[in-house]
């Protein structure tokens, strides 16, 4: 399926570790934005724009004027590199059977253009699984790693003693736990200050 914007979180997080962007800068949205190479305007939920936003308001708003802007700034080898990182492109491993063996749909990275890039930065035209896409997700607010999903905790015998038992296994470090720490506090702010009010 398409994340859509909670694919943000994961662009947000890329973009501060590679520091493309920091907690002060704004964006400015007109309520659309021109991309080279296409042919219109690709629009805001909020038609009438959201005018000069912080880093924050922007996530709160869920822009996408202003991850566009952020998407540009990461670059297409970065923003394949985090979607890489992020487990999008490989199984995550969980201890079920018949997970998805179709890896996390994007361009070929050698033919991905600025406009793939513009529509992808907001979660369109990818790809991923569910599965994938909280296990990314989780990635961004735990500190920073790409953990194995489990479902099963441990196994005991009729008499309680202990058969199995799993241990969280980390996979990688996608971003470090100072960027972790930021993007949780500004995803936070989208259910305390933001969009996401029912969620709160």
């Amino acid at each position: 399926y398409e994340p859509g914007s909670t694919f943000k979180a994961l662009v947000l997080a890329a973009a501060l570790e590679e520091g493309v962007v920091s907690e002060s800068d704004t964006f400015t949205c007109t309520g659309s934005i021109m991309v080279p190479g296409y042919p219109r305007a690709i629009h805001c939920s909020d038609r009438s724009g959201h005018g000069t936003q912080t880093l924050a308001e922007a996530v709160q708003n869920s822009c996408n004027p202003a991850f566009i802007q952020i998407g540009q700034r990461l670059g297409i080898e970065n923003f394949y590199d985090y979607f890489e990182a992020f487990g999008l492109k490989e199984q995550t491993g969980v201890d079920l059977p018949g997970e998805a063996s179709t890896q996390g749909n994007i361009w070929d990275r050698e033919v991905m253009t600025g406009v793939d890039l513009a529509v992808a930065s907001f979660g369109q035209r990818v790809e991923v699984t569910p599965l994938q896409m909280i296990t990314a997700f989780a990635a961004v607010i735990n500190g920073g790693n790409l953990v194995q999903p489990y479902v099963v905790q441990s196994i005991s015998d009729q008499d309680g003693t202990v058969l199995q038992n799993t241990e969280p296994a980390v996979i990688r470090q996608v971003v470090s736990r100072q960027t972790s720490e930021k993007a949780a506090r500004i995803l936070e702010s989208v259910v305390t200050e933001g969009t996401g009010g029912n969620a709160y």
